[in-house]
């Protein structure tokens, strides 16, 4: 039972379908941020779930690790072949295979991105509403239960995933959830899978809740002198229940570096980015509402617009901050942290991450989606330079130590990966010994994305 075997095995049985080449490899054995190459033995790119069940079904009888791969835009080291073996590529199945307008729901396979999803949608009126910034594979994106600047008002992929099918570590194909907005029949299997990062099973297709488009959308932005004053505008514009779509903050820095990147000249200052969506009365009614709750907390600068063009621009500056950030810094290396905690403790968490950064004299610049309590910190390190990562690293531990003793989580959306695992313990106390029972029973022989998660034997 080796990982030669089961590539011999694959090659057998799907010959054009399994690389061993060096490029292709190392593309599947990079991420965008600080964590080392690791290179998985091969690559195979499946293009039906019976092919996913096949190569599942012989890395299990050789005890071989196999990882499956979407995009590769996840930063938590998530979808790395740690200990070699397969990687599995979902990129092919990529077809939206039925959109029921009248449910507003639609059936897709993983390797279907969110934008692509999107565009065959915009025809019918429709929408997905998750928006992780990237333009991840849906397999992905529900796989690391991601989230993004649309989850204050739609949720994030745990409420927006109805069904899956899903390929287990032995290679059988099960179905889970349904059609229905609801069900009280067993177990929530589709809830297990959302999130568990490949370590339970190989989502092969999903189905997803959808959204109408609304009448009209607005986007703001508005300056403040504090970090402090933009959540606070935050916290009472979610405290008298206006229905925000998104409500991003960005620090000065990162504003800083949008400037630079896109050519840009909004003021120095942290900010918030909006949007408002609704009947054209209710977004102007929102929108000078929050400008108001904005201008009492010292907000400045508050400009809105409905026009396509405008918020376009404005959310490119606000999806693409960390590449913004990253041409500020060439060849540094990027560790990107992310965290969540209750709101009305958001401030505070915040105030004394930033303390710590400007201590450390690595740049630290701060965004995130504060509307459900989400931020992240994106700390630049010199490429190689062992003291800046132990520097970042410390910065990190203390962020997520204090998220904890706020009664918040360790990561809102970029999930554990290889990053993180070292809090699941502190998190979840007894329940990630459950965790492992649960790993253990639907993946005894460890293959499924070894060492993700949870400690695996």
């Amino acid at each position: 039972m080796t990982i030669e075997n089961a590539i011999h095995r694959i090659n057998q049985l799907l010959p054009n379908s399994i690389s061993i080449q060096g490029t292709i490899r190392k593309q599947h054995g990079t991420n965008e941020t600080y964590f080392p190459e690791m290179l998985p033995d091969a690559v195979v790119f499946a293009k039906s779930a019976q092919e996913v069940s096949t190569v599942t079904r012989i890395c299990h009888e050789e005890e071989c690790p196999l990882v499956a791969w979407g995009t590769g835009t996840s930063l938590e080291g998530n979808a790395l072949a740690k200990r070699g073996g397969i990687c599995l590529d979902m990129m092919q199945m990529d077809k939206v295979l039925k959109i029921n307008p009248e449910d507003m729901d639609v059936i897709v396979q993983p390797g279907v991105t969110r934008e692509q999803l999107n565009n065959e949608l915009r025809s019918l009126g429709l929408f997905f509403p998750v928006d992780p910034g990237a333009n991840a594979s849906l397999g992905g994106m529900a796989a690391t239960r991601a989230s993004g600047t649309t989850a204050v008002r739609y949720g994030t992929m745990r409420e927006n995933v109805l069904g899956l099918e899903v390929v287990l570590a032995n290679g059988k194909i099960i179905r889970t959830g349904s059609r229905s907005r609801k069900s009280s029949a067993g177990y929530d299997l589709t809830k297990l899978m959302v999130g568990s990062e490949g370590t339970l099973g190989i989502m092969t297709e999903l189905t997803l809740k959808l959204q109408g488009r609304p009448e009209a959308i607005a986007a703001a932005i508005c300056a403040f002198p504090t970090v402090d004053d933009a959540v606070q505008t935050v916290i009472q514009t979610i405290q008298l229940a206006i229905p925000m779509a998104r409500m991003e903050l960005v620090d000065a820095e990162t504003i800083q570096a949008c400037n630079k990147y896109f050519q840009e000249n909004m003021s120095e200052l942290p900010h918030l980015f909006l949007e408002f969506h609704g009947s054209e009365t209710s977004v102007r009614e929102q929108s000078e509402i929050v400008a108001e709750i904005a201008a009492s907390l010292s907000g400045s600068n508050f400009k809105w617009s409905t026009k396509s063009e405008e918020r376009t621009k404005l959310w490119k500056a606000r999806h693409h901050a960390f590449y913004a950030v990253k041409a500020q810094y060439p060849g540094y290396k990027a560790i990107a942290t992310d965290a969540c905690v209750p709101i009305s403790k958001l401030a505070g968490l915040i105030d004394e991450t930033t303390k710590d950064i400007r201590k450390s004299g690595i740049p630290g610049p701060i965004w995130g989606h504060v509307g459900d309590g989400n931020f992240h910190a994106t700390l630049l390190i010199r490429d190689n330079s062992q003291e800046d990562k132990k520097i970042a690293q410390s910065i990190i531990h203390k962020m997520c130590k204090r998220c904890l003793q706020l009664e918040g989580t360790v990561t809102g959306e970029h999930g554990i990966g290889m990053g993180k695992l070292r809090y699941m313990q502190d998190e979840h106390g007894d329940g990630w010994e459950v965790m492992k029972d649960i790993k253990r029973t639907l993946d005894p022989n460890q293959i499924l994305n070894p060492g993700k998660v949870i400690q695996s034997n």
